[in-house]
């Protein structure tokens, strides 16, 4: 739409071919000219807007409509000068800033050269400058508009795909802490089940229910995760720890109660930290004994609340660090989302996992100081 308007220019060449200025000749040739050239422009134009051609196809085509102005306004009068315009906005339209700021400038020079000479001029030269440079320009700020939505939208296409990798990592993390936890403590519980079954199937039904009860509070928690709505409490992931270590028949050391005044984003990557620490520990420590404890520590850093999980069982391979899994890696994302860290201390005997998170000081009050 906004090429077309520029083809109201047209006006003058085409009145000059009705109103039999010329012989028949002329006048045939230059219908034939003004329609190669109407053609070459709209083709030019709009097939740069939608899908660029070669640069080469642009400068072949621009030169083109450049020597048919030229022709046809030394050849047939000054009412096709007008044609000049349209090959400013060809050059706005098609060619990078500095090269189309040069050649909209030498259009307008050209078309006012050849008008110069013109026996019968008017004001038909200075009627056109305005217009053949104002074209020029504002089809630069079109295309410029054109690439910069071009541009935008890519960019939200690029945000989406992001957002849905994000939500998907997230995903991924809440499935792995969610599930790995309670089918760990719904297999140990099949195992102390299968266990006691011929001797105790009183006992062994207590097990059994105990499943029921995990498998349906796993269920819980998966849809309330897919949901967006489930966050951890600390509270509830040492009530958790304390009862999954013993089903595995690990002496636990963890505290009946939570720090109070938690952010509830700390809170909750605690929680999921801490759920994650029992059920490695639970899964592949063979350990005997953990310990859970949460507290303020100061540091050269700064005060920090460190969550810190310990057991004495099998060490790592050399006593080195064993390679992040999936469980670590996100526990560590989760952490750094709330700029906290998360280190693990492999020794001879056992493991611990740490986790800090920086504790913003109080702003400290001024006495109020009551005169006499």
């Amino acid at each position: 739409m906004w090429v077309g308007i520029w083809l109201a220019f047209m006006g003058a060449p085409i009145g000059d071919l009705l109103d039999g200025n010329h012989t028949t000749a002329p006048t045939v040739l230059g219908w034939l000219g003004l329609a190669t050239f109407v053609t070459v422009y709209l083709a030019l134009v709009l097939r740069h807007t939608a899908r660029p051609p070669a640069r080469a196809t642009v400068y072949s085509l621009l030169g083109f409509l450049a020597a048919l102005a030229v022709v046809l306004s030394l050849t047939l009068g000054s009412s096709w000068l007008v044609l000049f315009v349209y090959v400013s906005v060809s050059c706005g339209a098609t060619l990078p800033m500095a090269l189309a700021t040069w050649s909209i400038l030498v259009a307008t020079a050209t078309m006012t050269a050849i008008g110069v000479r013109a026996t019968h001029v008017g004001d038909v030269v200075p009627g056109l400058v305005i217009p053949a440079i104002l074209g020029g320009f504002a089809m630069t700020g079109v295309r410029h508009l054109i690439r910069t939505s071009v541009e935008l939208r890519e960019a939200r296409a690029t945000v989406a795909q992001l957002a849905a990798n994000e939500e998907r990592l997230r995903m991924a993390r809440d499935l792995h802490d969610l599930l790995g936890h309670s089918l760990s403590l719904i297999t140990l519980k099949s195992e102390l089940a299968g266990r006691m079954l011929p001797g105790h199937p009183d006992q062994a039904a207590q097990q059994v229910a105990d499943i029921e009860q995990v498998s349906r509070q796993a269920l819980v928690d998966v849809r309330a995760a897919v949901s967006g709505y489930r966050r951890a409490t600390l509270p509830a992931e040492l009530a958790g720890a304390r009862t999954a270590l013993s089903a595995a028949g690990i002496q636990a050391e963890v505290p009946a109660d939570a720090p109070e005044g938690l952010p509830a984003a700390e809170e909750e990557v605690l929680a999921w930290v801490l759920r994650e620490a029992v059920t490695n520990v639970v899964r592949h420590s063979g350990a005997r004994h953990c310990a859970v404890t949460i507290g303020e520590r100061q540091t050269l850093d700064g005060r920090f609340l460190e969550l810190r999980v310990q057991d004495d069982g099998k060490p790592g391979p050399g006593s080195a660090a064993p390679v992040p899994g999936n469980g670590l890696t996100g526990l560590a994302e989760r952490l750094e989302k709330v700029s906290g860290v998360l280190d693990t201390e492999p020794g001879r005997k056992g493991f611990t996992l740490v986790a800090r998170i920086p504790l913003i000081p109080e702003p400290a009050t001024t006495p109020l100081v009551s005169g006499s």
